[in-house]
């Protein structure tokens, strides 16, 4: 059974900027955050999926990769230092350790489940906890990009209905481009990653897609986020003096280093 987009990392130098944009793209983006290992994030989040904006808050608290045991931090880390942009997909789980024990069996993850737990805001500025575990899988070919599943331990302290009502009309990330010289090799990763069957070109998801180009630079390319009215999106655009494009499913623009289309959803 394929897996739903549960979220995406952004690597970004400083987090007050990026809010700031997405705030005048019509986005509603959460409280700060601190991870125990020196990042920072704040989110934007969905019905059933989320952005997080990732920036370093501590270097020193960084740990670096070892045999068996990926980073996040040093990832994100290295990710920051060469450019801002899309850095990693994440999947949902529901059993993150079982994941692992999967990607290491299909040669794409040899890497032991990451358990982690911290303090959040809620939408009206409570504090909560939440605690994740994670399972990475690597696909060679693609250095600079990041895959792990995710398995939230307390989806109700996670999740806020009102923090998912944006502005814009946003509903849910429903696509991921990435550009590969190799577009079969990438497919066939990103298929054993999602537990889906490639075709033309693309790995359906559950309401998404992870569509692959042949591009000389390689890694994620863009995002696609559902909203409303692409038509009042586009006003928007307009009214903040954005710059953007129009395509056949509705408009893009960029941001931080990654394309943002928004679609009909």
């Amino acid at each position: 059974m394929s897996r739903r987009i549960d979220h995406l990392v952004f690597a970004v130098r400083d987090l007050d900027p990026v809010v700031r944009l997405y705030e005048r793209l019509g986005f509603r983006v959460g409280a700060r955050n601190r991870h125990p290992w020196g990042t920072e994030n704040r989110l934007v989040q969905f019905g059933s999926s989320f952005l997080e904006f990732v920036a370093v808050g501590d270097a020193a608290l960084i740990e670096p990769h070892a045999p068996g045991r990926f980073s996040f931090g040093a990832f994100m880390q290295q990710a920051i230092a060469r450019r801002e942009g899309l850095a990693m997909l994440v999947l949902d789980s529901d059993d993150a350790c079982a994941d692992a024990q999967r990607f290491a069996a299909e040669g794409i993850g040899a890497f032991e489940p990451f358990f982690f737990e911290r303090k959040g805001q809620r939408a009206d500025g409570s504090e909560t906890h939440v605690a994740f575990t994670l399972a990475f899988a690597a696909q060679d070919s693609l250095p600079e990009a990041g895959f792990f599943t995710c398995q939230q331990h307390f989806p109700g302290a996670f999740w806020s209905a009102d923090l998912q009502q944006h502005p814009n009309g946003a509903r849910n990330v429903s696509g991921v481009t990435l550009g590969a010289q190799d577009v079969g090799a990438t497919l066939s990763f990103l298929g054993r990653f999602a537990g889906a069957q490639a075709a033309d070109g693309s790995v359906p998801l559950p309401g998404a897609a992870l569509t692959v180009i042949e591009a000389e630079t390689q890694g994620f390319a863009g995002y696609r986020v559902a909203v409303d009215d692409p038509g009042a999106m586009i006003a928007r655009l307009e009214a903040e003096g954005l710059a953007f494009r129009e395509t056949q499913a509705g408009v893009v623009l960029s941001a931080f280093g990654a394309e943002i289309e928004f679609v009909p959803g």
